[in-house]
């Protein structure tokens, strides 16, 4: 069975119960699977939208519409019906995190302000949370927002719709990335300065629990020290996907490494998601572009989920 792969120390601080509860579901079947499983031969990367100083946040909304930030310009863009970009919003909080959450909000960080926002329709947005500093953020079905704080080496909860000030949930570490599994009972952050992706247990109220190296080993480029892991997004059948210096690492959900997808250019990935209208278009952020490509499996955002459950 696939609790037997577990990492020694994931399963010395997980009971048997929760293991087979929480990590074990819907991903009995998950033993092998390489990119063949992934990638489609005759879709290569293509060139989505180019001319930025350096893009990052990748977001789709309940259609696959995909939003994305020119950080250092303090643009938000989003991709029209005719799939060229055009701005959302602009300000000089500088957006470098964004996802969609409950009701349809649109949720930011502005990495120059410390900030994490909820985007209004019209581009303005409402301020939720002041931190030492936001750099990226998941947004739970509940309305929980984990925030990414590499200043302070912690990851925040900020509940929505709440009057609860922002809590400390995890530190110790450098955060830079951050997802939730499809069954959002594991949160996953990447350290850029790691070669292992940390997950933890996420409790009914929000809090973390159990955090321990779990994906591992990160690939890395010849001669160099870390992968610069960064922004991840997980497909229908618990397969999760790094941004890094290699290009798009994919583990299957015991942690293995299934294997690299090649980056679309020299420089490194910054984010991924998944987007489009069935949500089988792999989006990347890269520097001054952002690319996308076909692949083989979904990737359905929780909005979406969500309002399949109702």
């Amino acid at each position: 069975m696939i609790c037997a792969a577990f990492r020694v120390k994931f399963r010395r601080l997980w009971t048997v119960g929760s293991c087979v509860a929480a990590l074990c579901t819907s991903h009995v079947a998950a033993q092998d699977m390489p990119l063949s499983q992934v990638l489609q031969n005759d879709s290569p990367w293509r060139l989505v939208a180019d001319g930025f100083k350096f893009t990052e946040a990748p977001a789709v909304d309940k259609d696959g519409r995909l939003y994305f930030s020119d950080v250092p310009s303090g643009r938000v863009y989003r991709l029209n019906d005719d799939g060229q970009a055009e701005v959302f919003a602009e300000n000089d909080g500088n957006t470098s995190g964004l996802m969609f959450g409950p009701d349809g909000l649109l949720f930011g960080c502005l990495y120059k302000a410390k900030q994490v926002v909820a985007y209004k329709p019209d581009g303005s947005y409402d301020v939720l949370a002041d931190l030492p500093s936001a750099n990226d953020l998941v947004v739970s079905r509940t309305g929980h927002i984990y925030v990414t704080d590499p200043a302070s080496n912690a990851v925040w909860l900020v509940k929505h719709g709440s009057t609860d000030k922002p809590q400390k949930v995890a530190e110790g570490f450098r955060p830079n990335g951050i997802i939730l599994w499809q069954d959002e009972a594991t949160l996953v952050v990447t350290d850029g300065e790691s070669r292992v992706l940390r997950t933890f247990r996420v409790e009914t109220d929000g809090i973390l629990k159990f955090g321990d190296a779990y994906y591992s080993p990160l690939q890395t480029t010849f001669g160099a020290p870390d992968p610069r892991s960064d922004g991840m997004t997980v497909d229908d059948d618990g397969r999760l996907y790094v941004a890094t210096s290699v290009g798009v690492q994919m583990f299957d959900p015991t942690g293995r490494l299934g294997g690299s997808i090649g980056k679309p250019q020299t420089t490194s990935l910054s984010n991924v998601v998944f987007g489009g209208s069935d949500f089988r278009t792999l989006y990347a952020t890269s520097a001054d572009k952002v690319f996308a490509r076909r692949v083989k499996p979904s990737g359905t955002p929780s909005i979406v989920r969500r309002t399949a459950d109702k």
